[in-house]
């Protein structure tokens, strides 16, 4: 049932792997940069200095967390899907046959 992978299919999902891997190292050399320079503007400003927070701010005056930290989700999640949760051309063959043969036994 299982067939085996034809030179071409491993070569696509090789090339695919490596756009992916080359596309989450863009993502993350932004995130560095982006939020490098919002940690930058925020000790500039003088905000570094005061503590002109409520009680009810976790960030404790440091409003570059919110972005560092909701687009380091993003980045986590884009890494876990890279480099985790790989999913391949073989496991998507080997779902699409158990399923034919599901269906011809309904």
């Amino acid at each position: 049932m299982a067939q085996e992978l034809s030179e071409e299919e491993i070569f696509e999902e090789a090339k695919k792997r490596v756009k992916a891997k080359r596309d989450f190292f863009r993502h993350l050399g932004a995130y560095l940069v982006v939020n490098t320079v919002l940690i930058i503007i925020w000790f500039l400003s003088g905000d570094a200095g005061r503590q002109t927070y409520g009680p009810g701010d976790w960030t404790g005056g440091k409003w570059f967390l919110w972005p560092l930290c909701i687009w380091g989700a993003f980045v986590l999640l884009n890494f876990l899907q890279v480099f985790v949760f790989k999913t391949s051309v073989g496991g998507e063959k080997r779902a699409i046959e158990k399923e034919i043969e599901r269906i011809k036994k309904e």
